[in-house]
């Protein structure tokens, strides 16, 4: 296939892949998914799946199944408000502006004008001016994603707190009904054998009620709940199991009669092939005149064992250290997250307060900052568990002994991997968990530090299975020993066990990735003081500056690119010597230099500072031309473009402590 341009292997590449091996592929550049900007503040903690509400409150986009995305609004996933005034429903209506095919029996189409919608995650708000009625309720939306937590960070789970303000001058019967599909609105809801069934839990004097939908498929089984909290003054009703394809209206009759569902006991029969059910539960309470009540709600959801693509390993997730890995974990999880929402949000509005009570920081940047956040867990993100057993050599590979504390960070913390993006299949993509990095090491250290060993395991080891490169058609290893991987898989392979799932360039070639690895290291130990840490890594950073030494052809201590897309901007040809690539050589030798003095290696300390004086003199030579760096030292027509990230570097020693006096590069 050398021969080819790149489309034409590209294509009989896809082709392959897509239509004859059935797989998805790790970029799909024929088959992108269309963009709809309909998507709000995911649900769910870390690792262990998410589930995506858009802005006007649907159920949009599902991934349960690790690292794999199906965007399908599944229409029976709603809440529905029903009021009551002196024993008579007086208002009944979906709190959905859709009005879909399906569930015809339902009153749709609520106006969008009387609603709004906030976010700031992993928090959501949405505000229902119920026309006409003189009654307003705000759905406050919680996601346990808490700073410093590796518990309740994990749980795959939901609340929604309904608050019911009454601007009437008498008492509302308020009920608030949670419909859910047993599904995820594929083609996997009509395969048959799903079943739901009612549940309670009570602990501590607490009793949550609702109703578990239990999805009996072959590959990663998993159960739904949905459920709300009894307290005085509160009930929770349920229907078990009515038909989402159908009219709907035996679950909305039964609701508009009292206010409340019929409560039927037993499980429901599990479904034939082609057919599709769902559940409901519905908390109810009395809001006096002119007075407030608050309605608690919680969807939960348990798939403790997880397949990856290749189905040869399984893996449980990092919750199941907490809740067990029967599957039967979700009536607790629901009574969890129930009771400790108010010690969530406690530590969120600590957390959050500083930043958006700073008025020196725009309104823009604070949102950005926590609202992109999203990707924590909703970027296909995994935290899986060790397997029970698990020895050091089993993690190590031929050449990883050196790395002391390697199990002992992976048995306590787990393993965490995230994509490069839900259409660019790749986990732990390097070159740009570079910059996403910061969040990590910033709210989840522990995360970032087991992040890093695991890397470090693939440094010193290598793949030396051949395959062919997409671009340049050339063959060669998958992974060489002693560079830093691209990535380390594909969902939908066998992540950690075969990395490098991106076939565009071979990166053993690329520049930045080994320097990326370094400049991590250092800041990891700056802002987590981890001396442990830092004496593990410092062989690995060693053995990446000197594969990467083979790139200062010219022995003037600064490397050169080499003429084809060899970094993270993997569509810019650079030749010679560039202020991106350039510039990270000189912080990571920089940074050498300060480990080596923190760590007391002599030796170390005299060659890296030996580099740099030479490296910044030829930096400076080459690239600057009065005004500011050059792309690259080609003098083509592209060379003097400026390059935004040039002082990606600089940025990175600052972050550090690391740009002033002796340290400025």
């Amino acid at each position: 296939l050398s021969h080819l341009s790149f489309p034409c292997r590209y294509f009989r590449w896809w082709y392959k892949k897509t239509r004859i091996e059935k797989k998805s592929a790790f970029i799909d550049l024929l088959c992108a998914v269309p963009l709809q900007q309909i998507y709000g503040c995911p649900l769910g903690g870390i690792g262990g799946g998410t589930i995506t509400r858009g802005w006007r409150g649907e159920f949009c986009r599902w991934q349960l199944n690790p690292g794999i995305y199906h965007y399908e609004t599944v229409i029976a996933d709603q809440f529905t408000v029903c009021l009551r005034c002196k024993g008579q429903t007086i208002y009944q209506q979906v709190l959905s502006v859709e009005r879909p095919s399906t569930l015809q029996g339902w009153n749709w189409g609520y106006c969008g004008h009387y609603a709004f919608y906030h976010a700031l995650y992993p928090r959501a708000w949405m505000v229902y001016e119920l026309p006409g009625q003189n009654v307003v309720l705000t759905c406050r939306q919680v996601s346990p994603v808490i700073p410093h937590d590796y518990k309740d960070s994990s749980l795959p789970v939901g609340v929604f707190i309904w608050e019911v303000e009454n601007g009437r001058d008498e008492d509302v019967d308020v009920s608030i009904m949670f419909s859910l599909q047993n599904g995820m609105g594929t083609k996997e809801d009509r395969s048959g054998g799903h079943w739901n069934e009612p549940f309670a839990f009570e602990k501590e004097g607490e009793r949550v009620a609702g109703v578990l939908l239990h999805h009996c498929t072959r590959v990663n089984p998993f159960t739904l709940a949905i459920s709300a909290r009894e307290k005085a003054g509160t009930g929770v009703t349920h229907f078990t199991a009515f038909n989402p394809a159908g009219v709907g209206r035996e679950v909305w009759q039964d609701l508009l009669q009292d206010g409340r569902l019929d409560s039927p006991a037993g499980k429901s029969s599990p479904t034939e092939k082609g057919e599709v059910t769902a559940a409901a539960v519905c908390a109810s309470c009395r809001v006096p005149a002119r007075g407030h009540r608050t309605l608690e709600l919680a969807l939960a959801w348990d798939m403790p064992q997880v397949h990856f693509g290749s189905k040869e390993k399984l893996h449980l997730r990092r919750y199941t250290r907490f809740f067990g890995s029967g599957g039967d974990a979700a009536p607790a999880l629901s009574h969890h997250a129930l009771l400790h929402y108010e010690e969530w949000e406690r530590k969120i509005e600590m957390w959050q307060k500083p930043v958006l009570e700073n008025r020196q920081l725009p309104s823009w940047y604070k949102s950005a900052l926590f609202n992109e956040l999203y990707f924590m867990t909703d970027g296909g993100t995994v935290w899986v568990e060790l397997p029970s057993g698990c020895r050091a050599e089993d993690l190590q590979g031929p050449a990883g002994a050196g790395l002391s504390h390697l199990l002992p960070v992976l048995q306590e913390y787990g393993r965490f991997a995230y994509l490069e993006g839900q259409e660019y299949r790749m986990y732990n993509t390097y070159d740009v968990h570079f910059y996403a990095s910061f969040a990590l090491v910033m709210l989840w250290p522990k995360l970032q530090i087991s992040l890093q060993y695991d890397i470090a395991v693939t440094v010193v080891n290598e793949d030396v299975q051949p395959r062919q490169y997409l671009m340049s058609g050339q063959t060669a290893q998958v992974k060489l020993k002693n560079v830093v991987p691209h990535d380390i898989g594909d969902p939908g392979d066998e992540p950690w066990q075969r990395v490098n799932a991106y076939l565009m360039h071979d990166t053993a070639d690329w520049k930045d990735l080994n320097l990326k690895f370094v400049l991590q290291v250092y800041r990891d130990y700056y802002l987590t003081h981890d001396c442990q840490y830092l004496r593990d890594m410092w062989p690995v950073c060693q053995v990446v500056m000197e594969s990467e030494l083979k790139f200062d052809t010219d022995n003037d201590g600064l490397i050169e690119n080499g003429g084809f897309a060899d970094q993270t901007y993997d569509a810019w040809v650079v030749h010679g010597a560039s202020a991106y690539c350039g510039g990270l050589w000189l912080a990571a030798v920089c940074m050498m230099c300060k480990m080596a003095e923190v760590l007391g290696d002599a030796k170390a300390h005299q060659k890296y500072t030996d580099i740099l004086t030479k490296g910044k003199e030829a930096f400076e030579r080459m690239l600057w031309n009065g005004k500011y760096y050059n792309y690259d030292s080609s003098r083509s027509d592209t060379s003097s473009s400026i390059m935004s990230d040039q002082c990606a570097g600089q940025w990175f020693l600052g972050a550090c402590g690391l740009d002033q006096e002796a340290f400025e590069v």
